[in-house]
């Protein structure tokens, strides 16, 4: 794996970890990690000349076949590299797309994930081959006189955007129906919300006993997934599984699950799972209470759950803040350490669940009013833009996604290096 350093910055072997862990679920094989700094990026090459053809002549030796950096590079850059170094050049968003693109199973999530993929390769058509450079002649869908081949496969895919946000707009409807019917319902509404790979879907089984993914793999879930689920008191609360969040989550990416993050604000009450094992915790937390902002999601009522604590010495049980309130809790969702004071703190807090819904009812009147409804918000519609019959998708994968993900065909293992912003490690 290659980090380039720029600016002074310094980064460790430990750095390129969660780079490491985004190749091997996207089915790669990382071989090599190396460091190489500079005092800023080479407009062209990112790298440098002279280190780019060092590099290059490694990359040869040990049958490299793809370059991942662990930060966005140009186009420009891109293309360079390719050439140069005669393999595939990728980046981390493009890796967390792909991602993405594996493991969407829904009807909405796999749009969400085409509307991000098309959203990036727009901005990445210079690097494509120089017929792109042609000018065509023609009418119609040939594009008008003297267009390049270049303005017409942008305009293609600006087409094809727009196709894709006109479906997700109609499965947006839809999702709101939804959520208006539980905002009827007086049942506490409880988002279990952190890093990726923090145990969120492990403490939902534990809560909903749901069988939602659970495994030690980045993103293995994506489309959100909810449950009702009976408290010892017999009260039942609404629990949703998140997809992850993750350091510089691409922006398209934010932009395209917008409607499905926005559900996190629409929760009475955030659990948000930490891996207090990780030595990256204090960054994850910050990198998390970012998307919540960004989707709208900071003011609502959270509780931080400091899972995985049988790997560390800490201790499992609540941890108390100012004025004697609950301001986290320490425990174990694989071994159950600390989970039956997960659940009489939900206990509490669902009493109190009536009143405050229905003071919130009194100061915003219906949500139906005030949304209206849709005459088709009933009628899901698939990936193809047709619409599903009564009973089969759009249900937030709670009868899609309960299996163990099964492998793509066309992915293979790869010899990869990666390349990050910061350092180098054999």
């Amino acid at each position: 794996m290659l980090a380039v350093a720029v600016n002074g910055k310094r980064l460790d072997d430990e750095s390129l970890d969660e780079l490491d862990a985004l190749a091997r679920s996207a089915g790669l094989t990382p071989t090599l990690r190396e460091i190489v700094r500079r005092p800023r990026p080479d407009p062209a090459l990112y790298l440098g000349s002279g280190a780019a053809e060092r590099l290059g002549a490694e990359f040869q030796e040990q049958d490299i076949s793809l370059v991942v950096f662990d930060h966005p590079i140009s186009a420009v850059q891109q293309r360079n590299l390719e050439r140069l170094w005669k393999v595939r050049v990728s980046d981390r968003t493009e890796l967390i797309i792909d991602i993405f693109s594996q493991r969407a199973r829904s009807g909405e999530g796999k749009l969400q994930v085409e509307l991000a993929q098309l959203q990036h390769q727009s901005s990445r058509l210079v690097r494509m081959w120089s017929h792109l450079e042609r000018q065509r002649g023609g009418i119609g869908l040939r594009g008008g006189p003297g267009e390049t081949q270049l303005e017409l496969d942008r305009r293609m895919i600006e087409d094809k955007i727009k196709r894709l946000r006109v479906k997700l707009h109609k499965v947006e409807r839809q999702r709101r129906t939804r959520r208006r019917a539980r905002q009827r319902s007086d049942a506490l509404r409880v988002s279990l919300i952190g890093y990726t790979n923090a145990g969120k879907s492990t403490l939902f089984n534990v809560l909903t006993g749901g069988g939602a993914v659970a495994v030690n793999q980045l993103f293995a879930t994506l489309d959100p997934l909810t449950r009702r689920a009976r408290l010892e008191d017999g009260q039942e609360i609404v629990v949703s599984d998140t997809v992850g969040f993750i350091r510089d989550l691409p922006h398209g990416l934010v932009a395209a699950f917008r409607a499905t993050l926005e559900e996190t604000a629409e929760a009475d009450l955030l659990l948000h799972v930490v891996d207090w094992s990780s030595p990256d915790r204090e960054q994850q937390i910050v990198a998390v209470s970012k998307v919540l902002a960004e989707i709208g999601a900071g003011d609502v009522e959270q509780i931080m759950v400091l899972n995985k604590v049988d790997l560390t010495p800490v201790v499992a049980g609540g941890r108390t803040g100012g004025y004697g309130r609950i301001a986290g809790l320490a425990l174990s969702a694989q071994t159950g350490a600390g989970v039956a004071e997960l659940k009489q703190l939900l206990m509490d807090r669902a009493r109190r669940e009536p009143q405050e819904h229905a003071a919130r009812f009194d100061d915003h009147g219906s949500s139906d009013a005030r949304d209206g409804t849709d005459d088709d918000a009933d009628k899901p519609v698939d990936s193809d833009g047709g619409e599903f019959a009564d009973g089969q998708a759009g249900e937030s994968r709670s009868d899609g996604y309960l299996d163990d993900p099964e492998p793509n065909p066309d992915t293979k293992s790869q010899h990869v290096v990666t390349l990050s912003r910061t350092d180098v490690v054999r």
